[in-house]
């Protein structure tokens, strides 16, 4: 089932362009914030029910607005995932550390990324 709202929290004009295009055709609704500040504000309207959350943000970084989603009792139940160029030895035990989900590493595979998204969205509301 698509339909579910996912925000994409990423500063790159074409990461951005390319995660939610290929999200929308598989019938996502898409929100985008290209930083922290913008981010906090668009889950504060609105509720998404996941973010994926580019880690190298200007401003605050990703880690930090996942700190501070995932203290706030009103958003801490998102399923935040870390999408992030840093693939380095360590990086996906921080990412889970300051709060996200799951991690998934730049450059996506854009055949099985949908898929990913599907199971993530899947466990987070397994079907009744």
């Amino acid at each position: 089932m698509a339909g579910e709202t996912i925000l994409v929290v990423e500063d790159n004009p074409m990461n951005m362009e390319l995660v939610s295009d290929i999200l929308e055709a598989h019938g996502y609704q898409i929100m985008q914030a290209i930083n922290g500040n913008d981010a906090i504000s668009l889950v504060q309207e609105k509720t998404p029910d996941l973010i994926l959350m580019d880690i190298q943000l200007p401003g605050l970084d990703g880690l930090t607005v996942t700190g501070i989603i995932k203290d706030n009792p009103d958003t801490r139940g998102i399923l935040i995932i870390a999408l992030t160029a840093r693939a380095m030895q360590g990086d996906e035990e921080k990412a889970r550390m300051a709060g996200c989900d799951g991690y998934i590493s730049k450059p996506i595979n854009t055949r099985t990324f949908p898929t990913t998204v599907r199971n993530l969205l899947d466990e987070k509301d397994p079907p009744a």
